[in-house]
């Protein structure tokens, strides 16, 4: 696919990667085997029917593609564009065998986009799935718009329920808004397909704090039948060592917000952020590289990624580990900071590290990263970025008797019927898989759905 050019990308927020053509996308979709066991469609999290919309693409009805994958995805311009398709559905394509696989979530994206610009196929999936829905006036209240909730709350809409999502923050998006950056994810996008979900009938009330604007059985007291908790996790993780209460120092969590939601990088709008001469963000994982990659693109001279093991194990996408090389990130592999060291005013200057080397695998099946004696070494900086992973914000389980976490804090569920503790309240996603990717939370709140309308019409409610 074609894409920005580094050295111009690096100095915008426009998104990097340009999109498919429809002639290139009807070439790549011709070559789908078109195999009878379908093995992508099993590594979907919402079973998308992928040879069905990609031989659409080929036979150049891309409105009828996107038909298609709308039966089983509500959000698939943004999962064509942020999913680890690499690790799911294309890890499996028999195309990839011998060779590059069928490039699954690019097509998925086009069809998706090009039913974005042309208006007259979305217009027509609203159309057919809004005259196929019989109300049933079961009020089921969502916690959280991200992608969990809102994946619940379209689905329970098509099957007639009155739904309503109740955000914390002034945009319903969740991590896609907050969290992922526009030349990743541009939030036109986002807010596009939860148009969609408004013309399916689902209201949306922002600024609604679960827990302080009203508590869970307050809900419940209101009407509610049922309550899904799709709350995320957006509470950072950070290190514990010397020198992180330093001014200068950003949970990526915070600094993304501002970025991301608050538009900190536009001239146009009034959010206070630190520029950066030279930053270090610490961690591997996607999160680490938007950081890094937003961190460049507000005029940082110098931004380090700091891990403790080495590129292979690394958890971020490989694509989004090739672009933010291409825009010159400073990958400092096999380090692990110990100590972040301020001047007497209370401000970053540096970073202290010690050089690793791997070991045994540790639970995770990786190898165990262990420090190198005497490899003490110094980065001198002005900022520190922790992208160290999330959990999820206790405030919900602290106001509502009964609902078990674990020890991370996540909500326990059982796992046939997403249901929690407390009955007729569910909950997927972050809040209880802690901090993973969009797709598996849709895959939570798809399934989610399904168990509350068996909950609702197995007790009468």
């Amino acid at each position: 696919m074609r894409e920005q050019d580094p050295d111009v990308r690096r100095r915008n927020f426009e998104e990097v990667a340009c999109g498919y053509s429809p002639e290139e996308a009807m070439e790549e979709a011709g070559r789908c085997l078109h195999c009878k066991n379908r093995p992508c469609v099993s590594g979907c999290p919402v079973a998308v029917n992928i040879p069905e919309f990609i031989a659409e693409i080929s036979n150049g009805n891309f409105g009828k593609a996107y038909q298609i994958i709308r039966q089983t995805n509500s959000l698939p311009a943004v999962c064509g564009r942020v999913c680890p398709q690499e690790t799911q559905c294309e890890s499996l394509c028999v195309r990839g065998k011998k060779g590059e696989p069928v490039a699954i979530g690019r097509l998925e994206r086009f069809a998706a986009d090009y039913a974005m610009n042309s208006g007259s196929p979305d217009e027509a999936a609203t159309l057919d799935d809004t005259q196929q829905i019989r109300k049933n006036g079961i009020k089921v209240g969502i916690i959280g718009a991200g992608p969990a909730g809102l994946t619940c709350a379209g689905d329970l809409a098509l099957m007639g329920y009155d739904v309503t999502i109740f955000e914390a923050l002034h945009e319903p998006g969740g991590v896609l808004v907050y969290g992922i950056p526009e030349f990743r994810l541009p939030k036109a996008i986002v807010r596009r397909e939860i148009e969609y979900l408004s013309k399916l009938g689902v209201k949306i009330q922002c600024n609604f704090i679960v827990g302080k604007t009203m508590t869970v059985d307050e809900l419940f007291e209101a009407g509610y039948s049922a309550l899904f908790i799709g709350s995320g996790a957006g509470l950072p993780k950070f290190m514990g060592i010397p020198g992180e209460n330093l001014n200068g120092v950003y949970s990526a969590n915070e600094f993304l917000t501002r970025i991301n939601l608050m538009n900190a990088y536009n001239e146009e709008y009034d959010t206070p952020i630190k520029t950066f001469g030279r930053v270090a963000v610490v961690g591997g994982g996607n999160v680490a590289m938007d950081a890094a990659r937003c961190a460049k693109r507000i005029g940082a001279k110098e931004v380090y990624i700091i891990y403790r093991r080495g590129m292979d194990e690394m958890p971020a996408r490989r694509e989004e580990i090739h672009h933010a090389q291409e825009e010159g990130i400073i990958f400092r592999l096999l380090a692990n900071p110990v100590k972040i060291l301020g001047t007497e005013d209370g401000w970053v200057r540096g970073i202290q590290c010690v050089e690793m080397e791997l070991g045994e695998p540790d639970s995770s099946g990786r190898r165990r990263p262990v420090p190198k004696k005497d490899s003490e070494f110094t980065i001198e900086l002005d900022g520190v970025i922790m992208a160290l992973g999330t959990s999820p914000n206790p405030l919900i389980k602290s106001t509502t008797e009964g609902l078990r976490t674990n020890r991370h804090g996540c909500i326990e569920v059982d796992e046939e019927t997403m249901m929690t503790s407390r009955p007729g309240v569910f909950a997927g996603g972050d809040a209880v898989t802690g901090a993973a990717t969009v797709i598996l939370a849709m895959g939570a709140g798809k399934k989610a759905a399904r168990a509350i309308n068996d909950y609702i019409l197995a007790t009468g409610k």
